[in-house]
């Protein structure tokens, strides 16, 4: 087990760090595109976040980083357009509900996912894994949670957000080990299909969200930087959603979000200058020390290796390992998408870093 087990968890380790760090820049990237450049066509620019990952991951095959794995085409395709309509629900629950509610909904993501795999896949949580969620959770609405503004169409969608992006995220986990396809094959395969759902209900949705329309706006050199420096930073965003998701669990990656959530909020304050309140320090580190239960209680509960593990450590190492070096999320998501402080403005916030 030694050294195969030692890899594993030094790439676990490598997919958080750079699922944080990648989820952190982008939101900060987009925070000063969106609200001091004006440009608020969120949707919009999640879909060209895609095209270039697509791209990039393309450049990467010609070079042969990785290999390509073609597998079951119609759940390739249901895959991505499935990823692509969470993350436009989720931009418009942030259109249609207050920013309040919206954290809600992002907060009942994890509920709701626990839901999912306990009932479709007979996962086990323990006692201690539900209380340090409640303690994460718990701290997280502290933080993050104001007003609480209800209206019946924002419900309907902020449901349809947490069903699809539930379910888009467990399909993640399952597609890799079923198929046995590393993160980086399937984030190539899906991200044609995601682009495209995305790329043309994109300018309908932010027009009718923002009341402005995206191919009028001015694309001054400033402006067009930072969309550059914005896609680049997705490209590792997408890169490490689907890597975390399938080195870890949906929950774990829903887990990571909201640290990064708090992440956000903190790097807000200090380098943006953003209003803070003891409030939001209480919950931060009422959120803090519920990851670190939670994690304290998975690495605990974890099942003890046997003598016949090495070869199978190895074999779900070489399926699960990406092909291309970690240096290459979410947005977030994405949406997506998908990290994660919510602008006034529709954003992807948290499936694929959720800028």
């Amino acid at each position: 087990m030694g050294l195969a087990g030692e890899k594993f968890q030094l790439g676990t380790v490598g997919a958080l760090s750079l699922s944080v760090v990648s989820s952190v820049s982008i939101v900060i990237c987009n925070k000063a595109l969106m609200s001091a450049l004006g440009f608020i066509f969120a949707t919009t620019l999640t879909s060209w976040h895609l095209l270039v990952t697509f791209c990039s991951l393309h450049v990467a095959l010609c070079m042969k980083l990785f290999e390509h794995k073609p597998f079951d085409a119609r759940t390739v395709m249901g895959f991505g357009v499935l990823n692509g309509i969470s993350i436009g629900l989720l931009n418009l629950s942030l259109g249609f509900n207050s920013v309040g509610f919206y954290q809600m909904t992002k907060v009942a993501i994890i509920p709701c996912t626990v839901i999912l795999e306990t009932l479709f896949f007979r996962k086990k949580f323990s006692r201690y894994i539900q209380l340090s969620l409640s303690v994460l959770l718990f701290g997280v609405g502290v933080a993050t949670v104001t007003d609480l503004q209800l209206n019946a169409m924002g419900s309907v969608l902020s449901l349809l957000a947490i069903v699809t992006t539930c379910i888009a995220q467990i399909m993640t986990n399952t597609i890799q080990k079923k198929f046995k396809v590393s993160s980086t094959q399937l984030l190539y395969q899906s991200c044609p299909y995601q682009a495209l759902t995305l790329f043309i209900v994109g300018p309908f949705l932010d027009g009718f969200l923002t009341n402005k329309n995206v191919f009028a706006f001015a694309y001054t050199p400033q402006v067009l930087f930072f969309i550059v420096l914005s896609c680049l930073i997705s490209v590792s965003v997408n890169f490490s959603t689907f890597l975390v998701i399938g080195k870890t669990s949906p929950v774990t990656y829903q887990v990571l979000g909201h640290l990064k959530t708090c992440l956000v909020l903190a790097f807000g304050y200090v380098l943006l200058h953003d209003p803070f309140s003891w409030r939001n320090i209480l919950g931060i580190l009422i959120a803090v020390v519920g990851m670190g239960l939670y994690s304290y209680f998975c690495t605990r509960e974890a099942p003890k290796p046997t003598e016949a593990s090495p070869q199978v450590t190895q074999v779900k190492e070489g399926e699960s390992d990406p092909l291309i070096a970690d240096s290459l999320n979410a947005a977030e998501n994405g949406a997506a998408a998908t990290t994660d402080e919510p602008l006034k403005v529709p954003m992807w916030s948290s499936k694929y870093a959720r800028a």
